[in-house]
């Protein structure tokens, strides 16, 4: 059982708002997760997301795997470039 950094889908019909989570691979999108690590909003004018920089590395060290989408909104917040070694 691997653990993936992911998207977790909330808020209204039309009006998406996401959690990024790190969860068991085989826990279903919405559903239970180890551990809150960001958000993510893509309707604000310039997308909105905040994260807690500490606890992504330290996942990333303990092996978990984000997915693409993560991995992009990782990229965009200058996460790679502040951590060499990941």
């Amino acid at each position: 059982m691997s653990v993936k950094i992911r998207l977790a889908r909330y808020g209204a019909k039309k009006k998406p708002y996401y959690r990024i989570i790190v969860a068991s691979s085989d826990a279903s999108r919405d559903g239970r997760f180890l551990e809150l690590v960001g958000t993510y909003d893509p309707l604000k004018e310039q997308a909105a997301i905040t994260l807690k920089h500490d606890r992504v590395k330290a996942w990333i060290e303990k092996g978990a795997i984000p997915t693409a989408t993560v991995k992009s909104i990782l990229k965009k917040e200058g996460f790679f470039s502040k951590t060499a070694n990941v």
